[in-house]
Order: C-alpha cells, then structure tokens, then sequence
C-alpha cells in the first residue's frame, strides 16, 4: 500500500509542474508580457524556455522515480524565487482581495515546495524507473 501512495504522491506532485511547462509553452506570448511585469526584460527566450526545461525534466524525473533528488532541486530552483516575485502579498494592502489571493497561493507554493523537499530526501517505491529496468529479463 505504501508503495501505491509513493506511486499516487509523485504523479500529484508532477502534474502541477507539467502543466505549467504546458502552459509556458502553449500560451509563451502571454507569459513574456508577464514577465516584463514583474520586470524581467532580459533574455526572456532563456528564462523561459530554461523554466520550460527544468519543469518538464524535473516533473519526469518524480514521476518516473529515477533521480527524483535532482529532479526535485531542479524544480525548487524554478519554484522557490518564482514565488517570492509573482505572490508577494506582503506589498498588498492587508484585508484586500488581492491580499488574501496572493497570500493563499503563495501559502500553496510553500506547500509544493515542502512536497519537493520531503521528494528530495526520500527514494522512491517499489514503482519506480529503474527497478522496472532491473526486473525485466531483456
């Protein structure tokens, strides 16, 4: 049953993370004049398509099991300073809608962040990439 929930939590967990190397990708005009937004003008090609890289690359390596430490640091170096700069609710006027929004989604990333530091530290289960490689009689 363990092995089953490690199996569940890693394709939760890489799901968000998918999805938005999805939607950087399907939507990358829009997320270019975000990121003027929040003052990134340099090089957005690279940061974008670096953020591309390493959501998908990370998110693969959690659901697939294999190199999941990598894969979860490669996630948190995305993550981490993109929820400091997009869900600063601390600039908001407290009591705001706009205060409470950016609080509670800021409050989620935190929580992704500690699903991708409890990843980090633990192997994956029995369903895992490489232990279906080394069970198979190819």
């Amino acid at each position: 049953m363990k092995d089953i929930f490690d199996l569940l939590g890693r394709i939760l967990l890489s799901f968000i993370f998918f999805f938005e190397a999805y939607d950087y990708f399907a939507y990358e005009g829009l997320n270019k004049k975000a990121m003027m937004i929040y003052g990134l003008t340099w090089n957005q090609d690279f940061f974008l398509y670096g953020a591309i890289f390493f959501l998908f690359i990370g998110a693969l390596s959690i659901l697939l099991g294999y190199r999941m430490r990598l894969g979860a640091i490669m996630l948190m170096i995305y993550w981490v300073p993109l929820t400091f700069i997009v869900h600063n609710f601390w600039t908001e006027t407290a009591g705001t809608a706009e205060f409470r929004l950016q609080s509670i989604l800021f409050m989620k990333n935190i929580a992704i962040t500690g699903g991708l530091l409890i990843t980090a530290t633990h192997t994956s289960g029995r369903y895992r990439l490489r232990r279906l490689f080394a069970t198979t009689n190819v």
